[in-house]
């Protein structure tokens, strides 16, 4: 297959994927109002939803030894929301805010998980371990999100829309394993690394569903969820897509780049975090150092690799 055909290859299976995908969160979205569930735990089914396309390149790159691909995907999709959902979003709203009980909570549990990053990309901590301590954090964390915050009125779930979750996510599934092999052979083909493939091109065309939805949600003045939903994102990521495949296979190739990307996302994070804290939120010239930051570090990936 010539590259041409590769790269409409990719293109059609990225349209496919992220269509389903926003098909899965618009459907579980409504399931999860439906149940009466508390705003929170909607919010981070949502989020799990968004991240599907992520989650699945993510780990069809570790199923099938393409490591630095899966990898990559993982840290380099994590950058980019911190740039695009919280980043972009201040400067289209004008800030981001979030009462600093509620950030102390998100972010929190978010630099604990980029902290993981560091030690699995430095594989000082066996993979169980890193299960465990994922545990540890977000055990507490789901607890309180289902004991506080607002409820949906319960209402009767439909058929229909549990029926849709089967195809949704095995067009899903499907998708992502063709945009890894396209995307792969492209990669090859134009002599580009596969860490590069992985941080740059695939973790950014499958954190657009994220993007979307951090900018939607900062332009509606609802920061504390536009917050919740960039860092649960980035967590169910590392804890989807790297922890748990971690028992299973080898996540990292401990290269110094990966090292690097792994440090640089706790970083990012941290930043975020202190952006955030002032009382008037993340303003515009803090959402252009978050932007800026994900440019910087797409700019090293190139370089380095």
């Amino acid at each position: 297959m010539t590259t041409g055909l590769e790269a409409a290859y990719f293109l059609a299976a990225l349209a496919v994927t992220l269509v389903a995908a926003a098909i899965f969160a618009d459907r579980l979205d409504l399931v999860g109002e439906h149940l009466g569930l508390p705003e929170g735990v909607v919010g981070l089914l949502t989020a799990v939803a968004a991240d599907a396309p992520e989650l699945s390149t993510a780990i069809v790159a570790l199923a099938t030894g393409a490591k630095s691909v899966g990898f990559g995907v993982v840290v380099g999709s994590n950058v980019f929301n911190l740039g695009a959902m919280l980043g972009l979003g201040a400067l289209a709203a004008g800030s981001v805010t979030i009462q600093r009980d509620a950030l102390a909570l998100e972010g929190g549990v978010a630099l604990g998980v980029a902290f993981l990053v560091v030690l699995l990309g430095f594989a000082v901590l066996p993979a169980w371990a890193a299960v465990a301590a994922a545990v540890v954090l977000l055990v507490p964390y789901l607890v309180l999100l289902w004991h506080t915050g607002q409820r949906y009125r319960r209402a009767q779930v439909r058929a229909r829309d549990l029926l849709v979750f089967p195809p949704a996510v095995a067009v899903i599934v499907l998708g992502s394993v063709a945009m890894v092999h396209a995307a792969r052979h492209i990669g090859h083909a134009a002599g580009i690394p596969d860490v590069l493939t992985g941080t740059l091109l695939l973790a950014v065309v499958t954190s657009l569903p994220n993007a979307y939805t951090g900018i939607r949600l900062a332009r509606a003045h609802r920061g504390s969820a536009a917050v919740s939903e960039t860092f649960n994102s980035n967590t169910i990521n590392v804890v989807g897509g790297l922890a748990v495949p971690a028992l299973f296979a080898t996540v990292a190739g401990g290269t110094r780049l990966e090292h690097a990307d792994g440090i640089w996302f706790l970083a990012a994070t941290g930043v975020a975090v202190l952006l955030l804290a002032p009382g008037g939120g993340l303003r515009r010239a803090g959402g252009a150092i978050l932007l800026a930051s994900w440019v910087a570090f797409a700019v090293v990936q190139a370089i380095a690799s």
